[in-house]
């Protein structure tokens, strides 16, 4: 285990439920709506929406970002008690090495070896080991929280095959679509980090061949997790705004989960409302406290240029059209859809 010093750590005990900690991961591309999916499933009783795990040495341990209560992650109660429960204290866990460990486990072109890690027995050892950290993890959020389901929207889909392989953790996936245009259109916009404290730090940004690309890719791996054996729903970042109750219906049929319908009463008519919660990176919607009204993103039909509406549509085309998306003319300025 990635610990600082050699005094025994105790092993995780067996989890109370049966077949383990239930984990619906919520994979995909950034910028097609996975924080707001994440913070709307966590709004549910028995729920938790944890973020980006992924995200968590880096973002949480080494900057101590803001975490989604408000306070910077190392001195967040609720993730202060993870810490604890986990590994008997954050300053216990070599952060060094747990990068070291995700960073060489937990890539796309590794997602052969991530399946069948026999055929490498090095990558084999590290996968091991990393894999047992993410189940005292969960476990520690699952135990604290006191929650039936965590919610992880960290998005990049090796996470999720490499979840699958993780003791105690049983995976349900969400892929997460969106018109590639939109997408493309959302990484070249200048955003605002709000969980960075004393100093200004923008979102990356990426052109839209880059974009075009990752879209597919991405997509491509998701549609592989059926296949390995992982329950998985599809969900659009479209559908979701325009009818959010029944799309987090068809999100809890993948689940298992018994939910009746006075628990998706925090969804109104074209809004949600949201509570505070204790989310790990993301959109920095997962700031947002109250109401919040719905509506579809859909500047890019007026303000993407041509050439890059057409460049994105040509890297992409295959996948758009099997997902349903057509060719959009450009809509003048000032009648985008709402």
């Amino acid at each position: 285990m990635a610990l600082r010093d050699d005094r025994p750590t105790p092993e995780p005990s067996p989890d109370p439920i049966l077949g383990g900690v239930k984990v619906i991961y919520i994979g995909g591309l950034g910028r097609s709506g996975s924080t707001l999916l994440d913070l709307m499933l966590g709004q549910i009783p028995g729920f938790f929406s944890s973020g980006e795990i992924r995200d968590l040495w880096q973002r949480g341990l080494r900057e101590n970002r803001l975490c989604g209560c408000g306070l910077p992650f190392r001195d967040c109660p609720f993730w202060t008690e993870v810490g604890r429960e986990a590994f008997g204290g954050w300053e216990r866990v070599d952060v060094r090495e747990a990068l070291s460990l995700s960073g060489a486990v937990d890539r796309h072109g590794l997602v052969p070896l991530i399946l069948a890690p026999r055929v490498n027995p090095g990558f084999g050892r590290k996968l091991a080991r990393y894999s047992g950290i993410l189940s005292r993890l969960y476990r520690a959020i699952h135990e604290v929280g006191g929650t039936r389901v965590i919610v992880d929207s960290s998005k990049t889909p090796s996470t999720a095959y490499l979840l699958k392989r993780v003791d105690g953790v049983d995976l349900r996936a969400v892929h997460l679509i969106r018109d590639s245009r939109g997408v493309a259109y959302s990484w070249t916009r200048e955003v605002v980090r709000p969980d960075v404290v004393g100093r200004t730090e923008y979102m990356r940004r990426f052109g839209p061949a880059r974009v075009g690309f990752r879209w597919v890719t991405r997509n491509l791996l998701m549609e592989g997790l059926p296949r390995a054996g992982i329950p998985t729903v599809r969900v659009s970042y479209e559908s979701l705004v325009d009818r959010p109750r029944q799309e987090l219906q068809r999100v809890l049929a993948v689940s298992g989960e018994d939910v009746g319908a006075s628990d998706l009463d925090f969804i109104a008519d074209h809004s949600v409302h949201l509570r505070p919660n204790h989310t790990v990176m993301g959109n920095p919607l997962r700031m947002h406290r109250g109401t919040l009204r719905l509506f579809l993103d859909d500047e890019w039909k007026s303000s993407m240029s041509g050439p890059r509406r057409a460049l994105v549509t040509a890297l992409t085309w295959p996948l758009l059209r099997r997902y349903g998306y057509g060719v959009e003319r450009r809509t003048p300025p000032g009648q985008q859809r709402r």
